[in-house]
């Protein structure tokens, strides 16, 4: 609470606190005013308006919350994401005497069953076998995770700085999978892929990337990368935009968001049948999902 925080304080430095305390509060309000954009908002958008909105709009008249589908890709992906994206924390000599397995069983725990998608115990069973493959892979693997890296994240702080100034009420948010520290003092972001198809050309993933990076930190990044690690045991090298080319992409879709949520229009361009992004999520709405529980984000969890 202020008072507790004012009360620790020299009294001599109490003016100075509530001054700070004030600016920080109206900035943060300001913040959580604006059009928070993500990679995933974003795709959400590009995929479909009414999509965008189902998912990160609309919320639950019944339970205040947000919704969200659960699959068991989802499920199998967030499992080894969270194992991997954790080696950050420890030094590069320590990273693979840990046991990464044991730390897969505690990641597994939290979507076994209904609530990460899975239809029967035959099905989870496999799925979570692939990530064991997976992260055997790693083990015998590692490449960059080995390596130098910079860890950018501060307890449970995102990374989001404002895209185009206060003015324009779009802020660009984001986490990357890896960052490795290079020789020459540059950085190369990986995302880690789960899946068996590549990622799509045109991607906003790393352009979103390279702004985060080159706005919050003062390494240049040089190179991206993906490791489809269900498949490979190296990276594969993507193209980066530049920091220019990058802001034009990002920002042009973030426009397009911040302006559907001023009119609240988000119009699904196969009309009022729905496309396949947006029609699932219209199930719920409609009742026709099963509720399966509360995700991390405190979103409503559904099957369809």
């Amino acid at each position: 609470p202020r008072t507790a925080l004012i009360a620790q304080v020299h009294p001599s430095q109490h003016r100075r606190l509530r001054w700070f305390l004030m600016v920080y509060t109206i900035n943060m309000s300001d913040k959580y005013k604006a059009v928070w954009v993500s990679h995933s908002s974003m795709g959400d958008f590009i995929k479909c308006p009414r999509l965008y909105y189902l998912h990160n709009v609309y919320k639950d008249p019944r339970s205040g919350n947000k919704v969200a589908i659960i699959s068991p890709h989802m499920s199998l992906g967030v499992a080894v994401h969270n194992v991997l994206e954790n080696l950050v924390n420890f030094k590069k000599e320590e990273r693979f005497s840990r046991d990464l397995f044991a730390d897969y069983e505690e990641n597994w725990k939290k979507v076994s069953g209904k609530i990460g998608g899975f239809e029967s115990d035959a099905q989870e069973a496999e799925f979570k076998e692939r990530g064991r493959v997976m992260l055997e892979k790693v083990i015998e693997n590692p490449g960059p995770l080995a390596r130098l890296t910079v860890d950018f994240y501060k307890g449970d702080f995102l990374p989001n700085y404002w895209l185009n100034g206060e003015d324009d009420n779009i802020i660009l948010c984001g986490k990357v999978d890896w960052i490795e520290y290079l020789d020459d003092g540059t950085l190369r972001v990986i995302d880690f892929k789960t899946g068996k198809h590549d990622e799509k050309e045109g991607s906003l993933q790393f352009p979103i990337y390279h702004l985060l990076l080159n706005n919050l930190q003062k390494r240049k990044v040089s190179s991206a990368a993906y490791w489809y690690i269900d498949r490979d045991t190296d990276l594969t090298e993507a193209q980066l935009p530049s920091v220019e080319e990058s802001f034009k992409m990002v920002y042009e879709v973030a426009k397009q968001v911040r302006d559907a949520r001023a009119k609240n229009l988000y119009e699904c361009p196969s009309g009022s049948e729905g496309c396949t992004h947006c029609r699932d999520y219209e199930k719920i709405i409609k009742g026709e999902a099963e509720f399966v529980g509360k995700g991390e984000y405190k979103q409503d969890l559904y099957i369809v």
